[in-house]
């Protein structure tokens, strides 16, 4: 995938091209559904049901039901195949307000905060290995070490799509074969000594209250099933590699991470697993002895690869919207340098910085899964309505109807089970969206606008066009380079 500058004559049209294969969508995919959720989310599950057993059947639970919404989003994705993803389809469904909300939201909550999750744990398995057995990890170098992780990825981001694209590719294979180096020990371990106490009466003790904060964790783990919807456009031959790529990534990632929580209870202890902060480090240091080095060098790469990922899909997301009208008309522009989509990037990186400064990290996944499966519901909900309402939209790939139904039953159950295990977590998740609805109202809605905000709008723009040397996707260059030096 790569950007590009299609010549006319003495004209250029500024556009992304489309070389995103079916290897490298799996990749996108794979690599940003693994990034920090297999090496936190053990011990948030295990503490929030508080049975072994228990626990695995959740993440089984998790890996299907995600299975679900990624064959639901397979045929969206077909029948609607445009940048923006989950967006685009409950607007097409649902119309503008709803879909702002999304939009809303994601800016705001979903992607800063999963990108500062993953950043925080990146940090954390780093540094762990320096601080082990001698003193806790000052909170501001983990800090500080997250923002080094965010703030590079936006660089290669902003500088190259095509090397991001590479990056991705190799981080999503180094974090695989640590995950299958993980496996392979854990069930030696098993096999030769017979495990530990981790499964004697697995099925005690199951804490039944906490079984939605265990549905958000694992949940939380699997999110980014459906960011391969919001590259649609840069797919080589969607038909054929998008419902591949989709269904490929997700049921390796479920095999990997029932596999890996197997191997952790092969080798450590519930107690074990419950005091340690990084729960790989802690399998590495009593599995594998001086070599455990491999796993904090291992789990840092998968973070950092997720955390690329994300910021390569992401900047898609912004993309539709801003195209559509939803956001300001200069997220939807590209460097004319680079060809990357910067202002987007940008904007990505500095609402994640903020949230890296944010204490309770569990926190901030009850408030994501929120939102983002309100969100997925919905979405699932607009492929019903698009077959009842629209049916002459083509569909290349179609599933059984009792898939999406199935989806959104489920999704409306976990917002039950969220708000009955943490009903704040869930207001405040109401709250932070329906905020952007005076928003919409000034900006979007009323027409004519306000001329005050109108005009900061257009000089903002005109500002940050020349500052960072974008300009609107297709829009005609002229005379190349001399072009760029007088935007």
């Amino acid at each position: 995938m790569s950007g590009s500058v299609e010549n006319t004559g003495s004209q250029s049209s500024v556009r992304i091209k489309p070389e995103l294969g079916l290897f490298s969508g799996i990749c996108v995919n794979v690599g940003v559904i693994i990034g920090s959720g297999i090496f936190l989310s053990p011990k948030g599950i295990l503490d929030s049901i508080g049975s072994v057993g228990m626990s695995l059947i959740i993440w089984v639970l998790c890996g299907l039901f995600s299975t679900m919404g990624a064959l639901c989003f397979a045929e969206l994705g077909l029948a609607i195949p445009r940048y923006g993803g989950t967006y685009v389809y409950i607007r097409e469904a649902f119309g503008d307000v709803l879909a702002f909300l999304f939009q809303w939201t994601m800016i705001v909550i979903n992607i800063p905060t999963s990108i500062a999750i993953i950043a925080l744990t990146f940090a954390e398995y780093v540094l762990e290995p320096f601080f082990l057995n001698v003193c806790p990890i000052p909170s501001v170098c983990i800090r500080l070490l997250a923002l080094v992780g965010v703030m590079s990825m936006t660089y290669v981001n902003c500088v190259s799509v095509r090397s991001a694209t590479r990056i991705q590719d190799s981080l999503t294979v180094a974090k695989v074969l640590a995950l299958i180096i993980i496996i392979i020990t854990g069930f030696v371990g098993l096999f030769k000594h017979g495990g530990v106490g981790s499964f004697d009466n697995s099925f005690t003790n199951i804490q039944w209250t906490g079984l939605g904060a265990a549905f958000y964790s694992g949940l939380w783990s699997y999110s980014g099933w459906n960011c391969l919807n919001f590259m649609t456009e840069e797919m080589k031959n969607p038909k054929r590699d998008l419902p591949k790529a989709i269904v490929a990534g997700l049921f390796l990632c479920v095999v990997i991470y029932v596999l890996t929580n197997v191997a952790y209870f092969s080798i450590l202890t519930t107690d074990e697993i419950m005091i340690s902060n990084a729960v790989a480090v802690t399998f590495g240091e009593k599995a594998l002895g001086k070599f455990a080095w491999i796993i904090p060098v291992s789990v840092a790469l998968s973070t950092l690869g997720s955390i690329n990922g994300s910021l390569l899909a992401i900047s898609r997301l912004y993309f539709a919207g801003a195209r559509d009208g939803m956001l300001p008309s200069i997220i939807a522009m590209v460097n004319l340098r680079f060809k990357t989509p910067l202002p987007s990037l940008l904007i990505t990186c500095v609402t994640t910085l903020i949230y890296v400064f944010v204490d309770d990290v569990w926190m901030l996944i009850n408030f994501f899964s929120f939102v983002e499966w309100s969100a997925s519901g919905l979405a699932v909900a607009s492929l019903l309505y698009l077959r009842w309402k629209r049916p002459d939209i083509a569909k290349p790939y179609t599933i059984n109807l009792a898939i999406p139904i199935i989806f959104v039953l489920a999704s409306i159950g976990l917002l039950i089970l969220g708000t009955i295990s943490d009903p704040l977590d869930t207001l405040i998740g109401v709250i932070i969206t329906l905020s952007g609805l005076p928003i919409y109202y000034l900006t979007i809605y009323r027409k004519p606008r306000i001329e005050c905000i109108s005009n900061l709008s257009k000089k903002t723009t005109h500002f940050l066009q020349k500052l960072l040397r974008v300009v609107g996707e297709d829009s005609v260059v002229k005379n190349g380079e001399e072009d760029e030096k007088r935007i």
